[in-house]
């Protein structure tokens, strides 16, 4: 509690906003500003008015909030907080598909290195995808980065053809479809949601299929009392906060040696104690060369004016 009011009484001493993630820690999600998934994220910094924001989330989200806010202060608490889809998807692949393809239009998931943003046409979050795929003219073709996972979903959704990239996001394919069926089974009074990033055959079970705000906004409308959630398990602090009446099952991973939780490790780095450090210090500070940061923001940009 010391730290956490300490965080507080500094954020307002140096006009800082702290957006934070769903994955986040409960800890972490309580002292925030702002609370929300990658798009609600880059729509709240858009609009900061604070001089600093601090982004608890991992670092692709703080370059996003960077590239929105060129003079204001960006900090992220732990600087090895990265994404294993953005970190395993190289400029090079994407350099090498759009001289195979270089009549398509590129679409990269905001979950992506700034490198691979500035060479895109447009980005999309899960929230958005399918509204920003639909927006392509049907006479051209998508290269689709990084995730392969919410690419087939997509496909599968709105019938278009796309090239995909050969990448993943490591939470939502520890999902094992044994195990969803057989919780299903001792379960049957609950239903299935799940986020695009799972494979195939775990969203070909799911009764809803949506982004972290769009499973929140679902379960808290739908009648159902329990819940099978396939995503992050950082989300629950939200759904018992907005449904304390009802039950939520969260799987463990098929890889047990991972743990008996499927979180992302890095999402989890940051914690309350170098929170308070990088609002005290102001460390870890995104500094993003301008040539590079302006290329990034023109397909960010078209993704916000889509997304209003």
């Amino acid at each position: 509690m010391e730290i956490a009011e300490r965080i507080k009484e500094i954020k307002k001493e140096k006009n800082a906003l702290i957006l934070a993630h769903y994955y986040q820690s409960e800890e972490v999600q309580e002292v925030s500003d702002f609370i929300g998934d990658s798009l609600q994220l880059a729509q709240a910094a858009q609009k900061a008015e604070s001089d600093i924001i601090v982004l608890c989330g991992v670092y692709f989200m703080a370059e996003t909030a960077k590239i929105l806010n060129e003079n204001k202060k960006v900090l992220i608490p732990d600087k090895y907080a990265g994404c294993f889809l953005a970190d395993n998807f190289s400029l090079s692949t994407l350099l090498k598909l759009k001289k195979l393809y270089s009549d398509h239009v590129v679409v990269s998931y905001i979950n992506s290195s700034i490198d691979v943003k500035a060479e895109s046409d447009i980005i999309c979050t899960s929230s958005n995808a399918i509204k920003i795929i639909e927006s392509i003219p049907k006479d051209k073709g998508i290269i689709f980065t990084p995730d392969k996972n919410l690419g087939n979903y997509l496909m599968n959704i709105t019938g278009r053809k796309m090239i995909l990239a050969d990448s993943h996001c490591y939470v939502h394919v520890q999902f094992s479809v044994d195990m969803l069926l057989d919780v299903k089974e001792r379960n049957l009074d609950a239903k299935i949601v799940a986020h695009p990033e799972c494979e195939m055959p775990i969203i070909t079970l799911a009764d809803f299929v949506g982004s972290t705000s769009q499973i929140l906004n679902f379960v808290s409308k739908d009648s159902s009392k329990k819940y099978i959630v396939l995503t992050e398990p950082g989300i629950l602090y939200k759904m018992k906060k907005q449904n304390p009446d009802k039950e939520f099952i969260f799987l463990p991973p098929k890889d047990l040696s991972l743990g008996t939780e499927n979180y992302c490790r890095t999402m989890k780095l940051i914690t309350l104690e170098n929170l308070l450090e990088a609002l005290l210090y102001e460390k870890f500070e995104v500094i993003i060369e301008k040539e590079l940061l302006e290329k990034a923001k023109k397909p960010i940009i078209k993704m916000m004016e889509l997304s209003k």
